[in-house]
């Protein structure tokens, strides 16, 4: 992104860890993005102060936001209706501050937001402008690119994102509105962009870690996820081609995001302690604190030779899951088992 001249508004939902943040942007201030306050009030203890919410607001995040932004924070929030730009501009009022909006476009359908063709996309503009609120610009996420997984359809969802934001800002422009800031992305389409004219931010967040899904997408190769969960072989089953360790759903989350992907890794993939992949061998099933490991179906690969005590690690379908469900983070580096330091993350909303 620096090499294109865009700004990198990185997104905190991955990691959830100022550690990690300080990593992303060395100047400790940002810019970067968060999915909860919660996330938004912890960055802000320890320094950073441009944020963006990309998450649409309802009457008591409005207002906790405008807390936020009275303290000196540069949060600027999302929206998409003119009922949602009164309420923001009510909030700033009792706040006394001037808050900051993005108007959400839909450039996929995958989520919320408004079309180019959308009449409330002016109308949106035009509440917020009445009701005394900043209009920062537009931003979009491809959150279709997820289920790509082709280099071609990639590169065709990227420039899809590209053309709809840009075409919603010059909307908004041809009406009279500022639109500063147009924001864009996704790890998937991030990588494949090939044009980012008009673009003036990408957002991006598992990059950070990669996973499973973004193995499948074809963003990363396995050796590029940077977290997996520590287990333990707690039993073994050969007579059923089991191996039982204690990490379940609780440990590496109920998500099943490459159940619909060309390879499917159940649970998630198994690696030694050193992170060398055990080919074919997945966590098949998952109950609370138990996960079952065995090769996956349709392979001819042996089951490892694993003992009662043996560790090992399991890559995740979906880092943001995985990695909430737990408190913190164990760091080490490649090649060693030794744990150099422990990166608390922040929970909750």
């Amino acid at each position: 992104m620096a090499a294109r001249g865009i700004v990198l508004r990185p997104h905190m939902k991955t990691a959830k860890s100022i550690e990690v943040a300080r990593h992303a942007h060395r100047s400790g201030q940002g810019p970067i993005t968060v999915s909860t306050l919660a996330e938004a009030e912890y960055f802000a203890r320890h320094g950073f102060r441009d944020m963006t919410y990309a998450v649409g607001l309802a009457p008591h995040t409005a207002a906790r936001a405008m807390r936020l932004r009275k303290a000196g924070i540069d949060l600027k929030v999302l929206l998409d209706s003119p009922e949602q730009a009164a309420m923001l501009g009510a909030a700033g009022r009792a706040a006394g501050v001037t808050p900051s909006a993005f108007i959400e476009i839909d450039c996929d359908g995958h989520r919320g937001g408004l079309t180019t063709i959308d009449p409330k996309l002016i109308a949106v503009a035009a509440a917020l402008a009445e009701a005394g609120v900043k209009l920062a610009g537009i931003l979009t996420h491809a959150g279709e690119s997820y289920g790509l997984c082709t280099p071609e359809a990639l590169i065709a969802a990227a420039e899809t994102e590209r053309a709809v934001a840009v075409a919603a800002a010059n909307e908004l422009r041809a009406a009279g509105h500022e639109c500063p800031v147009v924001s864009v992305g996704s790890t998937p389409t991030a990588h494949f962009a090939e044009d980012l004219t008009g673009v003036t931010e990408v957002r991006a967040g598992v990059y950070m870690f990669f996973d499973l899904v973004m193995h499948g997408v074809g963003v990363c190769a396995t050796d590029d996820i940077a977290i997996s969960v520590l287990a333990t072989v707690i039993g073994t089953k050969p007579e059923k081609g089991w191996i039982l360790v204690d990490a379940g759903w609780m440990a590496l989350s109920r998500d099943r995001g490459t159940a619909a992907q060309l390879v499917d890794q159940g649970y998630g993939l198994v690696c030694d302690l050193s992170g060398k992949v055990y080919p074919d061998l997945i966590v098949t099933q998952a109950s609370q604190e138990h996960g079952i490991l065995a090769i996956r179906p349709g392979s001819a690969r042996a089951l490892p030779d694993l003992s009662i005590g043996a560790k090992v690690r399991i890559l995740p379908n979906h880092a943001c899951a995985t990695a909430s469900q737990h408190e913190l983070y164990n760091v080490v580096s490649a090649g060693s088992e030794a744990i150099e330091t422990q990166w608390p993350r922040v929970r909750g909303w």
